[in-house]
């Protein structure tokens, strides 16, 4: 009964931290992506015309990628040792990670003015993204009125 109640929480454990491994590979394959796509982008402007903060939220989501994948790591290392010490500390991580998220979650919610946050984009593509948001859930509210 014993090694029941060890494996089961040991097994949870891991499935989350496969979770968050495969959000951590996938935000550093879609950072590199991002990069190549700037990259791209930026080739024909001169440099007095590129904006230096798109590289900048490029680099921050990779360090939060590579973040989650040491994440995961920590966590299977605590869910195969027997050390309270190990769990606790990587119980502690993901308690300030979460408490992080929300409280941007909440900061991205509760700003009304976050459109003025944002750099001035010389391509014109956030405001055709914002066109498509809108239409999109338009057409949703539209279709379930009907």
């Amino acid at each position: 009964m014993a090694r029941i109640a060890r494996a089961y929480p040991q097994s949870f454990l891991k499935a989350v931290n496969l979770v968050i491994g495969m959000v951590g590979i996938a935000m550093i394959l879609y950072g590199l992506w991002i990069i190549r796509v700037w990259q791209r982008d930026m080739q024909d402007s001169s440099f007095e015309d590129s904006n230096s903060t798109a590289p900048r939220f490029i680099y921050k989501f990779l360090v939060i990628g590579v973040s989650y994948c040491h994440i995961a790591g920590l966590g299977h290392i605590a869910a195969d040792s027997a050390n309270r010490f190990c769990l606790s500390c990587y119980m502690t991580v993901i308690f300030l990670l979460l408490l992080l998220e929300s409280a941007m979650t909440a900061d991205i919610l509760l700003n009304f003015y976050r459109e003025k946050d944002l750099p001035d984009d010389p391509t014109g593509r956030f405001q055709d993204f914002k066109e498509f948001v809108t239409s999109i859930s338009s057409y949703r509210w539209a279709f379930r009125s009907s």
